[in-house]
């Protein structure tokens, strides 16, 4: 409504460089008023928020499912009547056929159960793909869906348009080099001058 100020937008767009903004601009929550006073008005909090948006797709790619997800349930589909069929084969044979009891019939029964079972398949890619992207979200690295997390994999090249998708997002002097005869201390003084606006 009133003020100008530089905001620094880079936890939504990753952008290093400060966004002016004045009256009528939009200003997002999250982000860091950088240098003057700002008189807004909120006109969505809450679950209407950029950062809200952010984690409902960080949910969603964790509870979409991979083309490895589907395999997986396709296999665990036909593996667990499988094993079930063996556990009750286990039984009646060991009942019927060795003639034991009851009591050992149904501990080999148990036994084919819990070293054939098929949990762990189902239960390890989904488990998987919600620790992917929690630890993507968590780097700032957001997935649409678990097929472009499964997708990562093969990636090979990585196009990025910001410096600061990569960087601190901060300049820092790193090292000097003179050219020209100037002196070190001159440099740095016409550099900070510069700066100083």
């Amino acid at each position: 409504l009133e003020g100008r100020s530089a905001v620094d937008e880079s936890i939504l767009t990753g952008e290093s460089m400060p966004v002016e903004r004045g009256p009528g601009d939009a200003v997002a929550g999250a982000t860091v008023n950088k240098e003057g006073a700002l008189r807004i008005e909120a006109t969505g909090v809450g679950a209407d928020t950029a950062l809200a948006r952010i984690v409902r797709l960080v949910q969603e790619a964790q509870g979409s499912k991979a083309p490895i997800q589907r395999l997986a349930d396709r296999v665990a589909g036909v593996f667990v009547p499988v094993v079930l069929v063996v556990a009750a084969a286990t039984f009646l044979v060991w009942w019927l056929v060795v003639g034991a009891s009851v009591a050992p019939a149904l501990i080999r029964l148990v036994a084919v159960l819990v070293i054939a079972c098929p949990c762990a398949l189902g239960l390890a890619t989904p488990t998987a793909i919600m620790v992917g992207t929690g630890r993507g979200a968590g780097l700032g690295i957001l997935f649409r869906n678990s097929e472009a997390l499964e997708q990562a994999e093969s990636v090979t090249v990585v196009v990025l348009d910001k410096t600061g998708t990569v960087t601190r997002g901060e300049p820092a002097v790193r090292s000097v080099h003179l050219a020209g005869g100037m002196a070190r201390a001159d440099l740095l003084r016409l550099a900070a001058s510069a700066e100083r606006r």
